[in-house]
């Protein structure tokens, strides 16, 4: 099934508003078609302001310019990682309560983790990304983490 996609000016944290199915379904819908590669810089500019590179943990450099050049958007696999990386910035600024906060924590190494960053294991694999949302969701509801 096709879907509408999304366009380059879309906000990729307006599109995956959380607590809302109809969103979260139309973000796997373009997760599964590729996201505009807006949404790339709007996550790596919302998590690591300071730190652009940071987009080529996402998409090799060659392929992000060619995809640039070519005006391409992400693959699939890459629109994941995009998305777990959304949605754990999200639940993580929702628990510390301002973005600073949500994005040291991301960055800090983490004993639940064998002392590997939230970061790193969200953007390896969707299985890390859940390990790091039970951690938030625990801190969240004042359980230990």
């Amino acid at each position: 099934m096709k879907t509408q996609g999304f366009s380059e000016t879309q906000s990729f944290f307006e599109v995956s508003a959380r607590g809302r199915a109809p969103a979260g379904l139309r973000l796997a819908d373009g997760v599964a078609e590729g996201l505009p590669l807006a949404m790339l810089d709007q996550v790596v500019s919302a998590v690591s302001p300071e730190d652009d590179q940071l987009r080529y943990a996402f998409v090799p450099r060659p392929t992000l310019h060619r995809r640039l050049r070519d005006g391409q958007r992400l693959s699939p696999e890459e629109s994941a990682r995009v998305a777990r990386v959304g949605a754990v910035f999200t639940l993580a600024t929702e628990v510390w309560g301002d973005e600073p906060e949500a994005r040291a924590f991301l960055r800090r190494q983490h004993p639940l983790l064998n002392d590997r960053t939230p970061l790193d294991v969200t953007l390896a694999t969707d299985m890390g990304a859940r390990v790091v949302e039970k951690i938030l969701g625990r801190l969240l509801h004042g359980t230990a983490a």
